[in-house]
């Protein structure tokens, strides 16, 4: 159907991801690698208002580079309105407008929620009424995070790390997120991992090519302890990205020293997400980190999902 729903604007909210937990195991034949990860949804929003057109648009604002985030079917807010259209036989269009907070490129996930954002608010603009079952479907059509955007809270994340369930997380874990202007390339990021591993002689079935998160991990966010969750983070692809940008292990080390309980890279960088024991320690860390003159953002999670806002 054609037909616009009643309403003039959808305005739809969607989280950005810290991963406290990242395993990357061997490279399968098709490219990708073996992930085991845990995300935790933080709140770090991306805004999208989805209003009624005839064709599919697109404006962003919130970043200082406005080449940086593409406005054509490389956008994944873009890609999730017509992968919508075309699996509901909708024949209108929609235009998108992004109002960004979760940098670019950073590891954080910031297009993926734009594209649960997206779905969210396509699905409510337009009426089409798609099932929680079908609306990660899509997700999952989209990439591997954002079907976790979609539902938020902390997950467990195989496969390629879109294969989801929910891990319980008692409490909320405060961390300071230290940004920065220059990207990093998840592909090359992951490049780098596997050159870095041949370079230590790795054997092509070690890393192994499925994983799982260690018990522990899980028992600290059960247990909503932050010094044992500091005990267990880890990130695999830390060393890759440090290689590339080795300012980044300086972040944390300047963190830890500022009273953060630990320190990693986000996913492939280069967000540094420091943890810490409460939201007084946090506040402590963020103002150190700003007179450095870092960006540095006090967050905490976990939060929910991709939500419409009344």
């Amino acid at each position: 159907m054609s037909v616009f729903a009643s309403t003039e604007s959808v305005h739809v909210r969607a989280p950005g991801k810290i991963n406290l937990y990242l395993g990357v195991g061997g490279r399968h034949d098709d490219g990708y690698h073996a992930l085991a990860t845990v995300f935790q949804a933080v709140s770090l929003y991306e805004d999208v208002i989805a209003r009624p057109a005839d064709d599919f648009s697109i404006t962003v604002s919130g970043v200082d580079d406005v080449d940086s985030v593409p406005l054509d079917d490389r956008n994944l807010a873009m890609r999730a309105a017509k992968l919508l259209a075309t699996a509901t036989e909708y024949d209108g269009g929609v235009a998108l407008e992004i109002r960004k907070s979760v940098p670019v490129a950073g590891g954080m996930g910031g297009g993926s929620a734009d594209a649960a954002a997206a779905l969210v608010a396509c699905d409510a603009l337009w009426g089409t009424g798609l099932s929680p079952a079908r609306m990660h479907e899509l997700a999952a059509r989209l990439g591997a995070d954002v079907p976790f955007a979609l539902h938020g809270g902390t997950a467990v994340g195989t496969g390629r790390g879109d294969q989801l369930n929910p891990a319980l997380a008692r409490g909320r874990f405060d961390w300071v997120l230290v940004t920065s202007e220059q990207g990093l390339s998840t592909p090359v990021v992951y490049g780098r991992l596997d050159a870095l591993r041949e370079e230590e002689g790795m054997l092509a079935d070690d890393p192994p090519l499925s994983l799982d998160v260690p018990i522990p991990v899980l028992q600290a966010l059960r247990a909503g302890d932050p010094a044992l969750l500091a005990e267990s983070l880890l990130n695999d692809l830390q060393a890759a990205a440090v290689f590339e940008r080795p300012d980044l292990d300086a972040t944390i080390q300047d963190g830890i020293r500022a009273g953060a309980l630990h320190g990693i890279v986000s996913g492939s960088g280069p967000t540094v997400a420091l943890l810490c024991a409460d939201p007084e320690s946090a506040q402590d860390v963020q103002t150190v980190l700003q007179r450095s003159g870092r960006d540095a953002l006090h967050v905490h999670g976990p939060v929910p999902g991709a939500r419409i806002i009344h």
